[in-house]
């Protein structure tokens, strides 16, 4: 509450009036709020804010220490001490650092790309150096971190909602064009977890997490009461495989946001949950056997009325569906183009309204404060998303036609920018080419 106090410009230390959340359950009893009116009025009427607000210039910190690891081990004390290390040991963000990462701009330091919500925190292209730095990034990722935070601040995103919740929602970053390569992003075996051949994502990712909590103010049971916060160090920040995609499939990014092919550009989903589905039949199904079949355990997984992608009903997205190349291969030689599967999906996907019913959901699309989801639950079979095309189909992952990968959505949109890399991003490439070995596929394990 003090971080949305603040990130409406108000003072952080605003009057506050704090009851246990019990009180608030469904049949509790709220008489206390009437008998603590006193602590209401003196609150609309007497407080004055202590609170005296500062130039926006951070101090450096200073550590003394006898060697450079003593060094790296007081500053990481100090840092969770501070609050501002995720748990597991980070790079400090020394000036020399920072000024490293600065290279992978195309804007200036000073630059503000917009306030963090909920806290409303300044954020500059800086600030986004800062973040890459204590994630162990490197200058080449700063152009995709920078358009992940672009998207991420758009003014209808309800990312303030988001970063507060209890409903633990991550962003999940797609990134398509051939800077993905370029920069040892992952789009095959293992793009959504660590990778040494390829450590671009965890480092975006864990250094969007680092801004949503240090900048933002989603600090675990203080500023985002996510109760169980899964997916939370890393987030999810993974390429399209764009070489795995049949004939005729457009790439993610030119389908949703027009980008023409090749361009460099990101999408930003919120998620709030990952699940494998064991895609494959088991016997001597034919070819159209067994596809068809594997899309009847993908629309079997998204017919849940977990009311996920409720929030992006209209113009969001229910979810990201992952499916690697050679089962996407496999549904194109049998007539199917991404447009059948998302319409094949989107009807069979469809929840009885006596499910919603007894679930008790259908008291949240009463609340809801569009129209058209309002609307939405009068149809029956209910439709998890408005139309077919708000569904998001993604080309990645290893070569293996087992699986598929349903990370459910919620969000109002699926927001996209270009990346935009410096004149000298070509130099960056080189010194990775030097520092981590060469980047293209013959010189990988």
């Amino acid at each position: 509450m003090k971080n949305a106090v603040s990130g409406m410009g108000l003072a952080p230390d605003a009057a506050m009036v704090t009851f246990p959340i019990d009180m608030f359950l469904p049949g509790s009893d709220i008489s206390a709020v009437g008998l603590r009116r006193r602590e209401f009025y003196n609150g609309l009427t007497k407080w004055r804010s202590g609170f005296e607000g500062g130039n926006g210039v951070a101090k450096m910190v200073s550590v003394d220490a006898p060697s450079y690891e003593d060094a790296i081990m007081k500053a990481n004390n100090l840092m969770i001490t501070n609050l501002w290390g995720d748990g597991l040991p980070v790079w400090p963000a020394t000036r020399e650092r920072v000024e490293w990462i600065l290279q992978g701009s195309v804007l200036p330091r000073a630059h503000v790309l917009g306030k963090f919500p909920p806290r409303g925190g300044i954020t500059t292209i800086e600030t986004c150096a800062i973040a890459l730095a204590m994630a162990g990034g490197r200058p080449e990722y700063l152009p995709v971190l920078v358009a992940a935070v672009e998207c991420a601040l758009e003014a209808n995103s309800n990312f303030d909602q988001l970063q507060a919740t209890s409903g633990a929602p991550f962003p999940v970053v797609i990134v398509n064009g051939g800077i993905a390569k370029e920069i040892r992003l992952n789009s095959g075996f293992g793009c959504l977890g660590p990778d040494p051949q390829q450590p671009a994502g965890a480092s975006i990712g864990r250094a969007l997490r680092m801004l949503q909590q240090n900048v933002g103010g989603a600090l675990p049971g203080v500023g985002t009461m996510a109760i169980w916060g899964a997916m939370r160090y890393t987030n999810v920040v993974f390429a399209e495989d764009e070489e795995g995609l049949p004939e005729g499939w457009l790439p993610h990014g030119t389908e949703r946001h027009g980008y023409d092919r090749g361009t460099n550009s990101v999408s930003l989903v919120f998620a709030t949950g990952v699940t494998n589905v064991r895609r494959r039949s088991a016997r001597k199904e034919t070819p159209e056997e067994d596809v068809l079949q594997g899309l009847w355990r993908m629309a079997d997984y998204m017919r849940t009325p977990n009311l996920g992608g409720l929030m992006g009903y209209e113009e969001g997205t229910p979810g990201i569906m992952l499916v690697p190349r050679v089962v996407a291969q496999m549904m194109a030689e049998q007539g199917w183009t991404k447009q059948k599967l998302r319409e094949f999906l989107y009807e069979n996907s469809k929840i009885p309204l006596e499910h919603l019913k007894r679930g008790g959901a259908l008291s949240w699309f009463e609340i809801d404060s569009n129209p058209i989801t309002r609307e939405s639950c009068k149809q029956d079979p209910w439709p998890v998303t408005l139309k077919p095309e708000n569904i998001v189909f993604v080309v990645a992952g290893g070569s293996h036609p087992t699986h598929a990968y349903w990370l459910q959505g919620t969000g109002p949109h699926v927001h996209g920018r270009v990346i935009r890399v410096p004149e000298t991003f070509d130099r960056l490439l080189a010194a990775a080419d030097r520092d981590l070995g060469c980047a293209s596929d013959e010189c990988r394990i």
